[in-house]
């Protein structure tokens, strides 16, 4: 089916998605961070201080996201999504009213645990169940809202934080998720159960069976996976929460790095939309191993470069695989592993995924307050991603052939 035709025929479901990922943006680390110095110093925190509770928050967040993200398989995105866009809600709210760095914790876990994690996760995996010819297609489209967001956000609120207090700025959030929630009714009046899906428009894993979360942990190709999972989002976690130091020991105007950003989202969209007409061609045991090789050559720009527009090669190369792992890996446990429980199983995937969020900037703030350069940590991050490309053309290949079995 040609595009045009393609969007008419699904845009409420395709704009429910774009809704709820662009919408997942207050609660990502590339609008949380943007706050980092203005929450260190209110709270006297430092770099590894402010990482500990972001990764103590996130941590959890991950640890829950195992049992809530399998509600997806069980209730209608109309409803839970709702649900979840009132929680992100009062997390914003939480984050303008908080008084002691203690509660801080608890305030970011509510807005991972409903941002990153679950709003983003009920988009992915309606998209993933209600698609299979066009998932990738879906998915590249549905998931532009993480690339608006990235654009315009931190854009926009850096912009205003010189004539708006911080606090209210959370506020403007909150008012902002809400507003989501009747445009999402409204888009998805006709929504189907994913019980209904499961049986009218399946989509079997390998050796042509559905699998569960129980047997996809013990299976050999999830362990494989679990590195290249907890790459992009530990370490583009890490650089985006640590934005205010990398400006700063470069010798650059914060703007100026902000400045960036969107041109990294429209490479980012690029590589999206690529990625996502060559996975309904070629499928992704031919794309998945190598969609990660060009974070070694980004992280090499961000660790050697002295100018911004070395930065801006790092963050195109950055944008290569941020931009396909929008749609690569939320495609993959689909079509290894089946649609029947896709919500319990990328449940996990998210986990690791946001656990990821949470011990990169750890890491990474406690090596910083400890002497370790950036540029020394940098080229360590690159050195990961040759390590999850080997991890997965090995696991992928040993597999692949049950897909037609």
């Amino acid at each position: 089916m040609k595009l045009g035709p393609f969007l008419r025929l699904n845009a409420p479901w395709l704009a429910a998605g774009g809704l709820l990922t662009f919408l997942s943006s207050f609660g990502q680390t590339f609008f949380i961070s943007i706050f980092a110095g203005e929450i260190r110093s209110e709270f006297g925190l430092s770099h590894g201080e402010w990482g500990g509770i972001y990764s103590l928050g996130t941590t959890t967040s991950a640890i829950v996201m195992i049992w809530a993200g399998a509600l997806t398989d069980r209730f209608r995105v109309r409803g839970l999504g709702a649900l979840i866009l009132l929680a992100l809600a009062g997390a914003c709210i939480a984050m303008a009213s908080v008084k002691a760095a203690w509660a801080l914790v608890f305030v970011i876990f509510a807005l991972r645990f409903t941002g990153q994690g679950m709003t983003s996760h009920i988009a992915v995996v309606a998209m993933a169940r209600w698609f299979v010819a066009t998932r990738g297609r879906a998915l590249a489209i549905a998931t532009l809202g993480f690339s608006v967001g990235e654009a315009l956000l931190p854009v926009l609120f850096v912009a205003l934080m010189a004539f708006v207090d911080w606090r209210v700025l959370w506020i403007i959030a909150a008012i902002i998720a809400l507003a989501g929630i009747p445009v999402l009714s409204l888009l998805l009046r006709n929504e189907r159960t994913p019980q209904s899906m499961a049986h009218e428009n399946p989509s079997l894993g390998m050796f042509r069976r559905h699998w569960t979360r129980n047997q996809t942990l013990r299976h050999p190709l999830f362990w494989f996976m679990v590195p290249a999972l907890l790459g992009p989002s530990a370490f583009g976690t890490a650089l985006f929460f640590h934005q205010v130091h990398y400006a700063e020991i470069k010798g650059w105007e914060h703007v100026q790095l902000v400045s960036l950003f969107p041109l990294y989202t429209l490479f980012g969209i690029g590589s999206m939309l690529i990625s996502g007409w060559a996975l309904d061609r070629f499928g992704t045991p031919r794309l998945m191993p190598f969609f990660q090789l060009p974070m070694v050559l980004a992280f090499v720009a961000f660790g050697m470069t002295t100018s911004i527009s070395g930065a801006l090669i790092g963050f195109f190369f950055m944008a290569l695989t941020t931009g396909a792992n929008s749609t690569l890996p939320n495609a993959f446990w689909a079509e290894f592993y089946g649609t029947q429980n896709i919500g319990s199983i990328k449940a996990m995937a998210a986990a690791v995924m946001v656990f990821g969020s949470a011990i990169g900037p750890g890491i990474t703030g406690v090596l910083i307050d400890l002497g370790m350069g950036w540029d020394t940590q940098m080229v360590a991050i690159a050195a990961y991603f040759v390590l999850t490309t080997v991890m997965m053309t090995v696991g992928i290949t040993r597999y692949k052939t049950a897909l037609i079995a």
